[in-house]
């Protein structure tokens, strides 16, 4: 079936139909427009949905449990959703609505050309059919003219009272008027023929061949619908499978939410780590009738700091700061009962809120074991940027001309100086979690270890006192300052070197400007004097002298080895000119060991 053989008379009609079908595919792409515009906006509404529940700073701890977690995966798989439908959006964009766009160009162009080729088809023969008609117009006026003339000379010719020359007259008329009818005939003939050749031609072939063309921009239009109706179904299949993983990504999640576990997590943030009470004893005021008795404030655990619980009897954190003088005590029988007391109340205390004291044990191991995570991942980074700085130093002393070696000395001193200060504190922090490491009695092993020197000690002090029959006051707070010296000193340095034996040796651990040299650093000076060289070394670098214990030196600088590196990163050194001695990096020197 084809327009042009069944609607050869319906040109207007067909011209408004192809009309209509442009329109309706413009407004199909209106409708994906405004599809892709709610894709866009649904995607940007999870998004925002997401961000709005994305937990704050203050809430992040509470996020270690498995249903929080599993809203956290659940929330990224949404805005993996929302990544899915702005790709929706953005395939329509692409392949749909742009196509649609030009095809209704294409369209709209194509159909205005054949309407101008069927209009002006259309005006030929309408012009063909006016010039017909004038002709036979012409034809008809000169066949009556002819008529009259016939008849006029027919009466001439029958009146005998008529001259010869007016019937001749009238026979002139006649056969001029005969003459023009038959041209006027020949005329109205040769329009006729030829308006019936155009219009065979224009409703056989011309015509048709418009509305032919016509009919395909209207089927490549429907077409052209349905592939784009197929198409925008095919993107959004496409991402079916991805949508599906999200989908199963959130069932995974949900899955691993675990009620156990989140209860030995709860157990594990909140557990203090303090033993439950004991039995309340009952006290007899009957007994000590006579006696004074101070009855002290009942506490709960859990319900104040650690540092407030006391027991009777007893001498709790806060009220052993307020009797530090307690050796300041002339009596001799008050300091045997001080040296008993002493035994009995070994606790290391102190208000530095550094060490998260306030905290119940356990939370203060946690606490303490995330500030060395975070102060060792500065010293990582920190170490790393220094190997940097030696890299690019090396470097520039192969070749000076991408830049002064002597430009980094500056960078790599104050990198040295944070190292430094970054290993004292993972000391400190060290020393408190060994502090804090509660034995199931209730003692640290560093407790332990300070409470048996402490304890050696004054067993030495009583017995000592004891031996002599007593003694003068300031003998006794001598002895007794001695003492408590002693175990400081001893639970200081124990803590301290083994605070320090899983630090990286490089650069400025166990430096002597920190305090922290192990080898002979104990020893007088003038036990060094006498020792004879071991060798003798170069400095690579310079190097500045922060601290006690350690010499400056300047690139190039000729020393003396006193004492060869024990393993702590730093080399003891004479100078060759004078007796100045201290320690200097091993890395900054390069030495030459005399042969035994």
């Amino acid at each position: 079936m084809s327009w042009g053989s069944e609607l050869w008379d319906q040109y207007e009609n067909l011209s408004l139909h192809t009309q209509k079908g442009i329109d309706f595919l413009e407004k199909y792409g209106h409708f994906i427009r405004d599809r892709c515009a709610i894709e866009v906006e649904y995607a940007s509404k999870l998004r925002r949905l997401v961000k709005n529940y994305q937990p704050k700073k203050r809430e992040e701890e509470d996020y270690q449990y498995s249903p929080c977690k599993a809203f956290k995966t659940v929330m990224g798989e949404i805005t993996d959703l929302a990544g899915q439908h702005e790709l929706i959006a953005e395939n329509l964009q692409t392949d749909v609505i742009r196509e649609i766009h030009m095809l209704v160009k294409d369209f709209k162009e194509e159909r205005k050309k054949h309407l101008q080729d069927g209009a002006r088809m259309m005006q030929s023969l309408a012009g063909q059919i006016a010039s017909l008609d004038r002709a036979k117009k012409n034809y008809e006026k000169a066949y009556k003219d002819a008529e009259k003339a016939l008849e006029s000379f027919q009466k001439a010719d029958a009146d005998l009272n008529l001259s010869r020359a007016e019937v001749e007259k009238q026979r002139m008329s006649m056969m001029t008027k005969n003459q023009h009818c038959e041209v006027t005939k020949n005329e109205y003939a040769n329009q006729l023929q030829r308006t019936n050749e155009l219009q065979s031609q224009h409703y056989r072939h011309l015509m048709p061949e418009v509305f032919r063309q016509l009919q395909e921009l209207d089927e490549k239009r429907i077409r052209n619908i349905r592939n784009f109706m197929t198409h925008s179904a095919d993107v959004e299949r496409k991402v079916f499978p991805i949508m599906e993983q999200c989908l199963d990504g959130i069932v995974k999640a949900a899955s691993q939410i675990n009620e156990k576990e989140d209860t030995l997590l709860v157990i594990e943030r909140y557990k203090s780590g303090f033993p439950p009470p004991g039995d309340i004893p009952f006290d007899d005021l009957s007994r000590n009738g006579d006696a004074v008795h101070i009855t002290q404030p009942l506490t709960i655990p859990g319900l104040h700091k650690a540092d407030t619980l006391t027991i009777k009897g007893t001498m709790g954190a806060g009220r052993l700061k307020k009797r530090g003088l307690i050796f300041n005590i002339f009596n001799s029988n008050k300091l045997l009962e001080a040296c008993n007391s002493f035994k009995n109340n070994l606790s290391s205390s102190g208000d530095n809120k550094d060490d998260f004291s306030d905290l119940p044990p356990n939370q203060r191991r946690k606490r303490l074991q995330q500030k060395i995570d975070e102060i060792q991942n500065k010293i990582q980074q920190e170490t790393a940027a220094r190997d940097g700085l030696m890299k690019m130093k090396g470097v520039y002393e192969q070749n000076p001309a991408l830049g002064d070696p002597m430009s980094i000395e500056g960078q790599l001193n104050e990198s040295g100086h944070k190292l430094d200060k970054l290993r004292l504190e993972l000391q400190k922090y060290q020393g408190f979690l060994e502090d804090g490491n509660i034995t199931n009695d209730g003692n640290s092993p560093a407790n332990l270890r300070r409470q048996n020197s402490t304890v050696n000690n004054v067993n030495g002090l009583q017995n000592n006192y004891q031996n002599n029959g007593g003694g003068s006051g300031g003998e006794e707070e001598s002895l007794s300052r001695s003492a408590s010296d002693s175990s400081v000193s001893n639970s200081n340095h124990q803590n301290h070197n083994k605070s320090l034996s899983h630090l990286p040796i490089h650069g400025f651990s166990n430096s002597p400007e920190s305090g922290l040299g192990t080898s002979h650093t104990s020893l007088p000076d003038s036990e060094y004097y006498d020792l004879p060289p071991l060798g003798t070394c170069k400095a690579l670098y310079p190097f500045e002298a922060t601290s006690e214990g350690s010499i400056p030196m300047y690139d190039g600088e000729e020393l003396y080895i006193i004492e060869l590196d024990q393993g702590d990163g730093w080399t003891r050194v004479r100078r060759l000119n004078d007796s100045e001695e201290g320690f200097v990096p091993t890395s900054y020197i390069e030495c030459s060991v005399y042969n035994s």
